[in-house]
């Protein structure tokens, strides 16, 4: 059976494309609100013994009692376990809720045949948690926020082989997609929306690369709001190597489209 782990799954934008490519989606979030939209929302999916939803902080240890957590006010993305700076607190609401380690989800619900993590700068103690554990699953994602996450995933994780997702533009690339459906091989067609994680695996537009090769393209693009992604299932092709010129294209391309929109909100002001 094929189970995909979402942690940090938010609003559950990226549920119904992970409900494509596995038996049983095991989504976890710490925010109670989107847990409660999540329920709503997939609640066939619930009933059908497809989908879980899993209401905690997800942790590297056992923490007795409850956590901390901090629901921001207006932009539930940036909810986070750390607490928020003095001249930010306000933006928040301190809620506790309930910890659970993350072996113990993997223990309760299966071997996992994908794991995304994407918890506000807590994915590297995941990543380590895992390792340590021996757990090192087919696919793998956690948000490329420093260096720590590509160093947890070859030196700890034995990953050799890797991708790169950008989720500024994971709407507009991976628009109108066939996906392979994971039990009938059918092509289904689908469009990921905006602010979620995009696909994985080999529905990952480019080849795999490897582990020389892929930190050339970090060193080129840098970290931020971008998704590594590695496995160790296909094996990477030496050949495929971080373009330069399309690096440097994309980068123009965005900064000109910023351009525009500030230029075309000028010109409404001054009419």
């Amino acid at each position: 059976m094929k189970v995909i782990y979402d942690i940090g799954a938010n609003n559950g934008d990226d549920i119904p494309y992970y409900l494509i490519k596995a038996d049983l989606v095991v989504a976890v979030e710490a925010n109670p609100g989107l847990c409660e939209q999540m329920t709503s929302r997939f609640s066939c999916e619930i009933r059908n013994d497809r989908l879980v939803v899993v209401n905690c902080v997800v942790t590297d240890t056992n923490v007795s009692g409850g956590i901390n957590f901090y629901i921001h006010k207006s932009n539930h993305v940036l909810s986070q376990v750390a607490p928020p700076c003095p001249r930010d607190a306000d933006c928040f609401d301190e809620v506790v809720l309930p910890a659970l380690p993350i072996i113990d989800l993997v223990r309760k619900y299966g071997d996992p045949h994908y794991i995304k993590i994407d918890i506000e700068g807590c994915d590297a103690k995941i990543l380590r948690s895992l390792f340590n554990e021996g757990v090192t699953p087919p696919f793998i994602s956690a948000e490329a926020h420093s260096a720590e996450i590509f160093a947890l995933l070859v030196s700890c994780g034995g990953y050799s082989a890797f991708k790169l997702v950008d989720g500024g533009s994971v709407a507009k690339q991976y628009a109108r997609r066939l996906i392979f459906q994971s039990t009938t091989r059918d092509q289904v067609p689908y469009s990921f929306p905006y602010h979620s994680a995009g696909p994985y695996g080999d529905d990952i537009d480019g080849k795999w690369m490897t582990t020389e090769n892929f930190m050339r393209r970090l060193a080129f693009e840098g970290f931020g709001w971008k998704d590594i992604h590695a496995t160790n299932m296909v094996a990477a092709d030496s050949l495929a190597k971080p373009s330069i010129p399309d690096f440097f294209f994309r980068v123009v391309v965005g900064k000109a489209r910023i351009l525009v929109r500030q230029l075309t909100r000028f010109l409404r002001l001054r009419q």
